[in-house]
């Protein structure tokens, strides 16, 4: 996957922005739902991105995947880092996508998702 890929699939999922919201991090690229984040990188070097997980399997992927890390920022209850080193295959990165959406989408109360049409 490249910068290219990762923004482009981010941007196909419904009612999602970019930004870039930390004043202290200009490069760092967000995408939310409905204000929310559900994954960030560095546009500079995209040597990682950042995910919401599943805390039910993150453990066993994290077994399978040595590049899928403990976050630096954000709780690493919630949140992994993925290392952009080739060893993940596309497939999976796109799953953990979807993955971190649907958990962002399904935090949303019901009226929002409505609203949206999520």
């Amino acid at each position: 996957m490249n910068l290219e890929n990762y923004r482009n699939y981010c941007l196909s999922k419904k009612q999602v922005t970019e930004s870039f919201p930390f004043p202290s991090l200009p490069y760092v690229l967000v995408f939310k739902v409905a204000d929310k984040m559900f994954t960030a990188t560095d546009v500079n070097t995209f040597e990682s991105f950042s995910i919401k997980h599943d805390s039910d399997t993150i453990d066993l992927l994290r077994s399978k995947f040595k590049a899928i890390t403990d976050h630096t920022y954000f709780s690493n209850k919630h949140w992994s880092k993925l290392l952009m080193n080739k060893s993940i295959p596309d497939k999976i990165l796109f799953q953990l996508i979807d993955t971190s959406y649907n958990l962002t989408v399904a935090k949303l109360t019901k009226k929002k998702r409505n609203e949206l049409g999520l």
